[in-house]
């Protein structure tokens, strides 16, 4: 029984495809891999917690990125899009394109059932490699839960949950505070 051969590409055959693309493909390990679009409560999610960070971060020296920032992670072979990239301090940029993101402070994944598994191991051990990486977020899109990863001076990750409406999350990396509340607002989901 024969097997289909994946297709593998260089960063720079992505990069030059990826550009040219009407549609957004990560790169992982050489293979590139077709973006999905996002449900009402994903997008919702998204809106909720760019518009929120776009307020407290307003008038400081920090940014947040919607899922069109590229983060390039060459060193592991990644190149991704996730849903909400922050950081204080100025963006380092990998080439004259300015599209590729070296130092994101925070990365903030939506999950979804097609792309749970995927967040949680291999894109999450990738980006555990980002050197400016201080903390991800995994926020669920059908109840009120939110993993929140902050990495430790000795390298190692401390995770904390959040399933309360009434709880908030501190963002220490870019000095920033998340009620759930509004993370979830105007989102139809179950109180975990």
């Amino acid at each position: 029984m024969a097997s289909n051969a994946i297709e593998r590409f260089t960063t720079e055959e992505y990069l030059a495809m990826e550009r040219a693309a009407q549609y957004k493909s990560e790169y992982i390990d050489g293979e590139i891999v077709a973006m999905v679009g996002a449900s009402e409560p994903h997008n919702l999610i998204v809106t909720n917690l760019v518009g929120e960070l776009s307020v407290q971060l307003r008038g400081r020296p920090c940014r947040v990125y919607a899922s069109d920032m590229r983060v390039d992670v060459r060193e592991s072979a990644l190149y991704a899009y996730p849903d909400i990239v922050a950081l204080c301090g100025e963006p380092i940029l990998s080439d004259d394109e300015q599209d590729n993101l070296r130092n994101p402070g925070i990365i903030i994944e939506v999950l979804s059932k097609s792309t749970e598994a995927y967040d949680r191991g291999k894109k999450f051990m990738k980006y555990r490699r980002i050197e400016s990486l201080l903390e991800y977020l995994l926020i669920a899109q059908d109840k009120s839960h939110v993993e929140h990863y902050v990495r430790q001076v000795n390298g190692g990750w401390l995770l904390s949950e959040s399933t309360r409406l009434a709880d908030e999350i501190y963002l220490s990396s870019i000095d920033c505070h998340l009620k759930l509340s509004v993370i979830y607002d105007k989102v139809a989901i179950c109180e975990s």
